[in-house]
């Protein structure tokens, strides 16, 4: 029979592996969620470089925004550091264009996050 009493080993190694196990949910789905905010906010930019003098600039700047203030509530600034360095690399790659001057659109964020 299984000691299940509070401090047994088997009863702890049953609640570690329950809590790697949702740990693992959580990876996974701020990875998906991650990953439709990086496909947006590579479009959105690459839209904003190539066309800055268009009418719905400003609305697109503000998802941008958007798109930063809500990696750094799921992941604070280490998502935003993240998110951005691979989007630059992706747009000079792609565009052989700079996306490090659109990191000003997201200061104020977080006071950690000065550009």
């Amino acid at each position: 029979m299984l000691d299940l009493s509070y401090n047994s080993p088997v009863r702890n190694r049953f609640a570690e592996i329950f809590i790697l196990e949702e740990r693992i949910l959580v990876r996974r789905r701020t990875s998906n969620l991650d990953a439709y905010l990086e496909e947006e906010l590579y479009d959105t930019l690459i839209y904003c470089i190539q066309n800055p003098k268009v009418d719905d600039f400003e609305n697109k700047r503000k998802r941008v925004e958007e798109i930063g203030k809500e990696l750094f509530s799921d992941g604070g600034i280490d998502a935003m550091e993240n998110m951005f360095y691979s989007i630059e690399f992706r747009v000079k790659d792609e565009i052989h264009q700079d996306a490090r001057p659109y990191r000003s659109w997201w200061n104020g964020i977080s006071d950690d996050w000065k550009y």
